[in-house]
C-alpha cells in the first residue's frame, strides 16, 4: 500500500487547493485540483447557489476514488484537494487507496468569508459557505488525520504535515 497519497480538505475558502499544491510541490508529488472532476451540472448548481446533495456528488467522489485507486496501484503518490466534508465521502475515497492521510484544515467563518471573498474566478459563491459548515462532519479517530487551523500561514501547515509524516506513515499500515 503506498503511503504517500493525501487529501487536503476542508470548506471552501480553507485553502486546500494552495495547501495541496504546496505539500505536492515538497513531496515532488502530482497535484490533483478535485474540483476539475466536477460534472458541469456540479459546477452550475455551485455557481447559481445550490448546494450539492449527496446524491449530486456520488459520481464526482466515485471519479476522485478511482485517481486515487490509480495511483495507488502505479505505486505512485498523489496529494488531491477535495473538501470531503462526510464521513461517508471519506469512505468513498478510502475505498480507492485505503491507507491515504486526510489533512483538514478548519477555520472560523469570519476567516474563510473574508478569503472567498477575495478569491476571483471562482465558481462558489459566500452564500454556500454556511451550508458547507452545516454539512462537515469533523475527521475523528481512526481516520488517519491531521487538523490544523487555517489562520496560521499556510507554508506552517505545509512543514507540520511533513513533521508529522512519519506517524501519519505508521498509522496507515
Amino acid at each position: 500500500m503506498n503511503s504517500d497519497i493525501f487529501v487536503v480538505m476542508g470548506v471552501s475558502g480553507c485553502g486546500k487547493s494552495t495547501v495541496g499544491a504546496l505539500l505536492a510541490e515538497a513531496l515532488k508529488l502530482p497535484f490533483l485540483e478535485g474540483d476539475v472532476l466536477h460534472p458541469e451540472s456540479n459546477v452550475a448548481r455551485m455557481a447559481a447557489g445550490v448546494a450539492l446533495s449527496d446524491e449530486d456528488r456520488e459520481g464526482w467522489l466515485q471519479a476522485l476514488a478511482e485517481r486515487l485507486r490509480q495511483a495507488q496501484a502505479a505505486a505512485r503518490g498523489l496529494v488531491l484537494s477535495c473538501s470531503a466534508l462526510k464521513r461517508s465521502y471519506r469512505d468513498i475515497l478510502r475505498s480507492g487507496a485505503p491507507g491515504l492521510h486526510f489533512v483538514y484544515l478548519h477555520g472560523e467563518y469570519e476567516l474563510l468569508a473574508v478569503r472567498m471573498a477575495a478569491r476571483t474566478g471562482h465558481y462558489m459563491p459566500l452564500s454556500l459557505l454556511a451550508s458547507q459548515l452545516a454539512t462537515l462532519e469533523v475527521p475523528g479517530l481512526g481516520e488517519n488525520v491531521q487538523s490544523f487551523d487555517v489562520a496560521d500561514r499556510l507554508e506552517d501547515i505545509v512543514a507540520a504535515v511533513l513533521a508529522g509524516l512519519p506517524e501519519m506513515r505508521s498509522t496507515a499500515s
